[in-house]
């Protein structure tokens, strides 16, 4: 059994917090916000015109959820106009190499996956 397999199909809470983790962290948005932010630090509206499509709502939720996870750090300066930056804690540069390499993957395969995809379509 391959390590993954092992860790993925760990029963009760700690396979639960993996799996939960792992679905957050390959969420498209989560993603794309980590690698943008791997440039940052960067205010909300820099990052809503870095990540065309993300909706406010959309990276409100996400900001928070990785902030929860300890992947991003939000601070908060008392300026007049307020200014808040979002950066990636010393946790999520970690994750980069990682990312990187599943997102290399991904475009070295695209072409295998979408004929799949088409084949099977056609199949149905």
């Amino acid at each position: 059994m391959f390590r993954y397999q092992r860790l993925c199909s760990v029963r009760g809470d700690q396979g639960k917090a993996i799996r939960s983790l792992l679905d957050r962290i390959a969420d498209k948005w989560a993603l794309l916000l980590i690698a943008t932010l791997h440039d940052g630090p960067f205010r909300f509206t820099e990052l809503e015109q870095r990540i065309p499509g993300i909706s406010r709502r959309m990276l409100t939720l996400t900001l928070r959820n990785l902030e929860r996870d300890g992947l991003v750090t939000r601070t908060s300066f008392a300026e007049v106009p307020p200014r808040v930056e979002y950066e990636l804690t010393d946790l999520a540069q970690s994750l980069i190499p990682h990312a990187v390499a599943l997102a290399e993957w991904a475009g070295e395969h695209v072409p295998v996956i979408e004929a799949s995809r088409t084949a099977y379509d056609e199949r149905f």
